[in-house]
């Protein structure tokens, strides 16, 4: 017996010939950075291309939880490299927000919101790189559709504004806790990365083994959906608990998927630098670095210059 389609998912129509061709695999939610914060595959870019499935079918009642995971991508695309069928996810991803939100659904998921306090300065809505933000009768609005969730307009905001939600543990907050635990609990801790998930490929989520969770390590690397996104805040935080150093990763300029953030990541370092150096720390303690897509080589090496230059240097007296 044919099972009855959901005549609402318009946009989404179009892909049930690439929804059967996922053939569940799961390389994707290996390089998902919900899935790698979360743990739950629920998260994960299989279970949302099954979520599509079963909604476009009519196999899934649409539901509040069904739809919110839908609104949950930072469109960083690392589901789309793996993926041994070619399935180009996102696109899949962004028809189905297109369907969900014309039945009323938005979210917010990893859509940047507007809090009721914006000063409606404009500065995310001329910033934003892929034009999801708009002034309107209500204010700032986002469209949750063309949102990527890039977060350039919590960055810029000089109000604090512009939040998200759900930032699965690329947010100020997290990386600034996340850092001070790691400077907390290893004896030899001496540098954090932080690195542009654009650039930096992560490691498979079952490479890593139990022991080196525990075993002392010389730096740690944190991913971010994006260098220009970096705060004042989160890049001088691991300073004041005793960091020796902070390297910064961003994509090449003329490759940055979120419009200039390597331009903003490094006026950014370049501001912070001259602040050190005004406090009479070597301004050689923060550096950025342009890392192509997926260069892990070249990004080790970087890492590897940059902790045999703070050996050198010394710890901050």
């Amino acid at each position: 017996m044919e099972t009855k389609k959901a005549t609402r998912f318009n946009h989404l129509q179009k892909w049930e010939s690439t929804l059967a061709a996922c053939i569940r695999c799961g390389y994707c939610f290996e390089h998902c950075p919900l899935f790698k914060f979360t743990g739950w595959e629920s998260d994960a870019p299989r279970a949302k291309l099954i979520t599509a499935f079963g909604l476009l079918s009519g196999e899934l009642e649409l539901s509040e939880t069904s739809a919110d995971k839908m609104f949950n991508c930072f469109y960083c695309r690392r589901c789309e490299a793996a993926c041994s069928s070619g399935v180009t996810l996102t696109d899949v991803f962004t028809d189905a927000k297109k369907d969900l939100v014309e039945m009323g659904y938005t979210g917010p998921g990893t859509t940047s919101i507007t809090e009721p306090y914006c000063a409606q300065c404009l500065l995310c809505v001329q910033s934003c790189p892929h034009e999801a933000r708009s002034h309107g009768e209500n204010g700032i609005e986002t469209d949750p559709v063309k949102c990527q969730s890039c977060g350039i307009c919590v960055e810029i905001c000089p109000a604090e504004a512009a939040k998200i939600v759900h930032t699965f543990g690329t947010g100020k907050a997290d990386l600034i806790d996340a850092s001070n635990r790691f400077l907390d609990t290893h004896t030899s801790a001496k540098a954090i990365v932080f690195a542009c998930n654009w650039s930096y490929y992560p490691d498979l989520q079952a490479s890593r083994l139990p022991e080196s969770e525990t075993h002392d390590r010389d730096y740690e690397i944190y991913v971010n959906m994006c260098a220009g996104r970096l705060e004042t805040e989160t890049l001088m935080a691991p300073f004041i608990n005793h960091a020796w150093g902070v390297l910064v990763s961003c994509c090449p300029e003329d490759d940055c998927q979120h419009k200039d953030g390597g331009k903003r990541a490094k006026k950014q370092v370049a501001r912070l630098q001259s602040i050190l150096k005004s406090l009479d720390i070597d301004p050689e303690r923060l550096q950025v670095v342009e890392i192509p897509n997926g260069d892990k080589t070249l990004f080790q090496a970087e890492i590897d210059t940059f902790i045999d230059r703070l050996n050198a240097l010394g710890p901050i007296t």
